[in-house]
C-alpha cells in the first residue's frame, strides 16, 4: 500500500532490484491482477508474501450481512493460503449505522472469530486483529487499543488469533508496552509508520514516512523484540503525497529510512 502507484509486476520489478525479499499485499489489487496470477507473480520474483490485508468488519447486527461478512472471511483466508503467506490481517469494523453499542460490537467480532479461526487454522492462517487510532472506532475498527484486541485475541488459540502492532495506530497509548509483552506469540504481525502533524490529508491517508514524525521507531521495535517477535517489519505508509511520485523512488526511499531510523543504531552515518 506504500507504493500502490505500482502494479504488481512493477512493484515485484522494484523489490527484486532493491534486493527487497517480502511483500505485504491487499486484497484490491491482487484481485485486479488475479489470485493464481500473483502467487505465480511472487513465487518467480522469489517474494515472500509476509500477510494479507484485509478481512475483518464482524460487527454487522443482521443475520444476512454477518453471514456475507463471515463469507467475505473465508475468502480472505483462502487467498491468503493461495498467496502462500501465514497471516490475514483484520480490521475488525465500526459501529453499524444507529448504533452506539462498542461492547456489543466487540462481541459480535469475538463470536465471528469463533467461526473463522477453526476455518483459518485449517488452511494455515493465523488472523491478526488491527486496533486502530480511536478516531476510526465509528465507521472503522470499534478496537482501537491493544488491550482490547488481546481481551478478544485471548478467547481463542494463539496460532488461530493474535494481533497486529501497527505504530502509527498505538504509539500514543502508554499502557502499549506492557499489552505487547502481554501478547508475546499473539504478535502476528509488526507495521511502521510515522505520525505527523498537522496530518498532511486527514487521518487516513495521514501516515507519515518513517522518520518524519513523532514516533520511535526503534523503540517500538525493541518492544516487540522483547516480546519474543521474531518476524518480518513492514512499512504501511498511507500518503496522498507518496502516492502521487514515483513508485520505484519512494519504495527506495522508505528501504533507506527503514534502515536509517528502526535498524541501525542512532549514531549511524
Amino acid at each position: 500500500m506504500t507504493v500502490k502507484q505500482l502494479s504488481l509486476p512493477e512493484l515485484a520489478d522494484a523489490c527484486t532490484d532493491l534486493g527487497i525479499r517480502n511483500v505485504g499485499l491487499w486484497r484490491e489489487p491482487v484481485r485486479a491482477h488475479g489470485l493464481e496470477a500473483t502467487a505465480e507473480l511472487v513465487r518467480d520474483a522469489g517474494l515472500t508474501v509476509t500477510t494479507l490485508c484485509r478481512g475483518g468488519f464482524l460487527t454487522a447486527i443482521g443475520t444476512k450481512e454477518r453471514a456475507r461478512a463471515l463469507e467475505d472471511n473465508r475468502r480472505a483466508v483462502d487467498e491468503a493460503a493461495t498467496l502462500g503467506t501465514d497471516t490475514l490481517v483484520l480490521v475488525s469494523g465500526g459501529l453499524p449505522a444507529g448504533s452506539k453499542d462498542l461492547r456489543g460490537a466487540r462481541e459480535r467480532i469475538a463470536d465471528a472469530l469463533a467461526e473463522l479461526g477453526p476455518y483459518a487454522e485449517r488452511h494455515g492462517v493465523r488472523l491478526a486483529i488491527e486496533p486502530l487510532h480511536p478516531m476510526f472506532a465509528s465507521d472503522r475498527c470499534v478496537v482501537s487499543t491493544l488491550a482490547q484486541a488481546l481481551d478478544i485475541a485471548e478467547r481463542f488459540p494463539a496460532h488461530q488469533v493474535g494481533v497486529t502492532v501497527d505504530t502509527y495506530h498505538v504509539w500514543w497509548d502508554d499502557t502499549a508496552p506492557a499489552q505487547i509483552a502481554r501478547a508475546g506469540s499473539r504478535i502476528h504481525t509488526f507495521q511502521l509508520a510515522d505520525w505527523t502533524t498537522p496530518l498532511p490529508h486527514g487521518v487516513l491517508n495521514g501516515r507519515g514516512q518513517i522518520g518524519e514524525g513523532a514516533v520511535d521507531m526503534r523503540e517500538w521495535k525493541g518492544y516487540v523484540e522483547a516480546a519474543g517477535y521474531t518476524g518480518a517489519i513492514e512499512v504501511e505508509i498511507f500518503n496522498e503525497d507518496l502516492w502521487a511520485r514515483d513508485g520505484r523512488e519512494v519504495l527506495s526511499q522508505t528501504a533507506s529510512r527503514f534502515l536509517q531510523h528502526a535498524i541501525q543504531p542512532p549514531d549511524a552515518p
